[in-house]
């Protein structure tokens, strides 16, 4: 039986890409330090404020925008 399915694939991060994270506690602007198999290091542009956290992004769309966004 044929039924719809959401597929998702995790993003493949880079160290020193630019993100902006929406719909989420930290949404907003970060940086991305550091990435291994498991974790990923990000830090606010604004801030400075740095948290390590498990890899959770997922590819929505890329485009031109302001960054940071303020």
């Amino acid at each position: 039986m044929q039924h719809e399915v959401a597929f998702f694939k995790p993003y493949p991060l880079k160290k020193g890409q630019k993100i902006r994270i929406d719909d989420s506690p930290l949404q907003g602007d970060w940086e991305v330090v550091d990435v291994t198999a498991f974790k990923v290091r990000i830090r606010c542009p604004i801030t400075k404020k740095e948290l390590t956290k498990d890899r959770f992004f997922f590819f929505t769309e890329t485009k031109k925008d302001q960054w940071p966004n303020e």
